[in-house]
C-alpha cells in the first residue's frame, strides 16, 4: 500500500480527473460498436478507477457513477 499526502486543491483535481474518466468509461461501455474483449478490459479499468474515486468523493457523489449492469434472463 502506498500513502499520499495531498492538499485540498490536489485532492479536488484528482477527484475531477477520476470523475471525467468514469464518465468516459460509462459512455464507452454503452457503445455497441466496441468489442466484448475490449469492454471487459474497460470494465476492469472502471472498477479500479471507481474504487479510487470512492476514497475522494462522498457517497452521494459516488452514486452518480455506479454502473447498473443489465439483468440476464434466468434459465427455467
Amino acid at each position: 500500500m502506498i500513502g499520499v499526502m495531498l492538499n485540498s486543491k490536489e485532492s479536488q483535481e484528482i477527484e475531477y480527473m477520476l470523475k471525467r474518466e468514469l464518465e468516459e468509461l460509462l459512455l464507452d461501455l454503452t457503445d455497441s460498436r466496441i468489442d466484448g474483449i475490449v469492454k471487459r478490459s474497460m470494465e476492469e479499468r472502471y472498477k479500479i478507477i471507481f474504487g479510487l474515486y470512492k476514497r475522494f468523493a462522498s457517497p452521494k457523489e459516488c452514486y452518480k457513477y455506479i454502473r447498473m449492469k443489465p439483468r440476464h434472463s434466468e434459465k427455467m
